[in-house]
């Protein structure tokens, strides 16, 4: 999955939300696909497989398989079993029965035993079916999450890249821009903390000092953490502002350092 991340305006933008949704409608499709054979299952003559259902559910499974592999882990032995069965089994009956069963044709013969006598093959390879089909849908929420969890790791990542670069222009005694370069970081994750913290943001173009009486307010933020971005805050308007005086190289490696420590233990 290519996803890309970029600081713009101080805020991570991640198109990764547009490669969920399109799984998200990918998934939707294979749901209705999953549907139909089960449907075609339960509408079919019980003495024969519907013509092309053999084909058509081979195709699905494929797909289906790679989905639920990805994104429920934890659900791929019950989905493969639904499908394949217990090796192991001694008896053809309606717990044993398998899709792999009806796939091939399979029908338990009478054995003049009643807990052995034919069971409706049709409906419990429909219910097999449409079990499989549940749990594809099921993955479905799970794409929030792992979008969650795409952007921390894209965010990081971009972040510590930004902060090198603020540090190699520290270094080359561009203090100002060098503070501007942490400042746009540290809005950058304060406007990721109010979007994962469900607090909405008000004004149009939100300072530092905003994102941080708002978490403050939500109680993300304790008063010392709120201190720190504040004085962070300080730091990166004394930047930005050539009103006032310039920054010193220790105030610009304080915000730097301070942004950097930010950014790892503030969530």
């Amino acid at each position: 999955m290519a996803v890309r991340g970029v600081a713009q305006g101080g805020v991570l933008t991640v198109n990764a939300a547009s490669v969920a949704e399109r799984l998200r409608r990918e998934i939707d499709a294979l749901v209705r696909e999953g549907r139909e054979l089960s449907d075609n299952v339960r509408q079919a003559n019980p003495a024969e497989v519907v013509l092309g259902f053999s084909e058509r559910y081979q195709k699905w499974y494929t797909r289906a398989l790679a989905v639920v592999r990805t994104l429920a882990l934890e659900r791929l032995d019950e989905f493969r079993r639904l499908y394949e069965g217990d090796e192991k089994r001694k008896v053809l009956d309606a717990t044993s029965y398998c899709i792999a069963d009806y796939v091939r044709g399979h029908r338990p013969a009478p054995r003049g035993i009643p807990e052995r006598e034919p069971f409706d093959v049709k409906m419990a390879a429909y219910v097999r079916v449409n079990t499989q089909v549940d749990i594809v849908a099921s993955a479905a929420w799970r794409l929030d999450d792992i979008l969650t969890n795409i952007r921390g790791v894209l965010q990081a990542d971009l972040f510590d890249s930004e902060l090198d670069a603020a540090r190699e222009l520290a270094k080359n005694g561009h203090l100002r821009a060098a503070g501007a370069v942490a400042g746009v970081v540290l809005e950058g994750h304060l406007a990721e903390m109010c979007r994962t913290h469900g607090i909405a943001v008000r004004k149009k173009e939100p300072s530092i000092g905003d994102y941080n009486d708002l978490l403050k307010k939500g109680e993300v933020l304790d008063v010392p953490q709120w201190r720190l971005v504040q004085r962070l805050g300080d730091l990166r308007n004394l930047c930005t502002h050539k009103k006032t005086r310039e920054p010193t190289a220790d105030e610009v490696r304080e915000l730097i350092d301070g942004v950097d420590k930010a950014t790892k233990t503030l969530s």
